[in-house]
């Protein structure tokens, strides 16, 4: 099979609410998500991310996972309030030292770290003040990249500003499915318009402090394609593309919002002051984006159930908006979160970034599958259906590449099984199974596979072999 590019970076992803646990060790502040699990009804199985992997005081071991899987780069964020327990002013010490001991040895063990700022626990003292809806937020959050950039600047060269504004906006503030649990579609427009400003704020906070480092943002884009044939439905994919994926592109890339859908969102749409598109269009080395299924989409006259990302309460008056609700997908391979393998929408989504941008290098920052991993004899994870979903993935990167996209990297989600946010630890994504008894880590067939490839700098072949 066809080899990637010399210097392909080959990675995995974790986030530090999923994996870390140790919510108040060692002078660590509460966060959104702290706070958030403790309602009742947030989380489907009642779990918390107290313990989660136990990283925190286990990264050694999974460290030397890193290096037994031949990573060449690892993808993790930063827990703001680690780091500035009341999101701004006095920097804890003991938790600063926590990721440069990480990073340092991540390079001795020969892994890029690329640090994601960023991953959806803001700190709860800054909610309290308002949270992302307020513009301040922004420059709190710029205060935050020029304390970790000025500590570990002078050894991280790739840094990601924020993970997936989209989610933060419409999940945590638009449905109230994520932390902090709200449900405004007002509210939800301008947390993602401060999250872009944060992110321009951000970028310029690092290139002062290490001009030489390399700096983006990840995006999950969802290819969106019509339920039928006919004006109608190819409108409301239309619209819908414009609410997942132009109301991004063309901030940060372009000439600002889309004005379609500005006037969509009516009222509910951000204001903007002067300079504000200047500074959330603000120069950067690469886009990341997580990819992880498309989406068929259908007209509707606002009656329709469920949110354009996932069920939660707020959706149908989003959906009043949009005229527009998702359907059953045209694809018969599903995860067991019922998101579609859809490979094709990878590949149209890189190409669509590459003509999009042209002079910015593309880094897959996320992509992975939740199944149910059950211990075969003699305690293996044979996740054949991982493996597969990976090769069809990268096999589209391969594309991709092949028609003229630079994409230059691909970050497997997850490292490890993990805490899936509202979903609890019942969906496993992980090329390392992780008991949450025992905390035992466990590599999967996918994970051996994986090791696999990196060695080879190509796919190898799914049927038939076993590693």
């Amino acid at each position: 099979m066809s080899a990637f590019p010399v210097g392909f970076v080959w990675g995995a992803a974790t986030s530090a609410y999923q994996i870390e646990g140790s919510p108040r060790a060692d002078g660590k502040g509460e966060s959104i998500w702290d706070r958030f699990v403790r309602a009742p009804g947030r989380v489907r199985d009642g779990s918390t991310g107290d313990v989660a992997c136990d990283h925190y005081r286990r990264w050694p071991t999974d460290l030397a996972l890193m290096a037994s899987l031949g990573l060449k780069a690892y993808r993790f964020s930063v827990a703001w309030t680690r780091v500035l327990p009341e999101g701004t002013g006095r920097v804890n010490e003991v938790g600063l030292d926590f990721y440069e001991r990480l990073v340092d040895g991540l390079l001795a063990a020969g892994i890029e770290p690329w640090v994601t700022l960023y991953h959806w626990d803001l700190p709860q003292a800054l909610e309290d003040r308002g949270g992302w809806p307020v513009r301040e937020t922004a420059a709190e959050f710029a205060g935050f990249a020029e304390v970790l950039s000025a500590r570990m600047g002078d050894r991280v060269r790739h840094w990601m500003t924020v993970n997936e504004p989209w989610e933060i906006g419409f999940l945590g503030y638009g449905s109230g499915v994520h932390a902090p649990g709200r449900a405004d579609l007002r509210d939800a427009l301008a947390a993602i318009h401060t999250v872009l400003l944060a992110h321009g704020d951000a970028v310029q906070a690092i290139r002062a402090n290490s001009p030489h480092a390399r700096v983006g943002i990840a995006l999950d884009l969802v290819a969106c394609y019509p339920d039928r044939p006919g004006a109608q439905d190819a409108a409301a994919a239309e619209r819908m593309d414009g609410h997942l994926n132009r109301w991004f592109l063309d901030a940060l890339f372009a000439d600002g919002y889309p004005q379609d859908m500005v006037a969509l969102y009516g009222p509910a749409a951000p204001a903007i002051q002067a300079h504000d598109m200047e500074i959330i269009a603000t120069p950067i080395d690469f886009v990341g984006l997580n990819y992880y299924y498309s989406q068929w989409v259908r007209a509707a006259r606002g009656t329709g159930k469920g949110d354009s990302k996932g069920d939660g309460a707020g959706a149908t008056k989003l959906e009043q908006v949009l005229r527009a609700h998702v359907v059953r997908p045209h694809v018969d391979t599903l995860t067991s979160l019922g998101w579609a393998v859809h490979p094709e929408g990878l590949e149209a989504s890189l190409l669509r970034l590459a003509a999009t941008a042209p002079a910015l290098e593309i880094v897959v920052t996320e992509s992975g599958a939740a199944y149910d991993d059950p211990p075969t004899a003699g305690g293996r994870i044979e996740d054949r259906q991982r493996i597969a979903y990976h090769a069809a993935y990268l096999e589209a990167v391969r594309r991709a590449v092949a028609g003229g996209a630079p994409v230059s990297g691909y970050f497997a989600w997850s490292l490890l099984d993990n805490f899936e946010w509202a979903e609890g630890y019942g969906p496993r994504f992980g090329l390392v199974g992780v008991s949450p008894g025992t905390q035992e880590r466990t590599v999967k067939e996918s994970g051996r596979w994986y090791s696999h490839v990196i060695e080879a700098n190509r796919l190898i072949p799914v049927e038939g072999a076993r590693w």
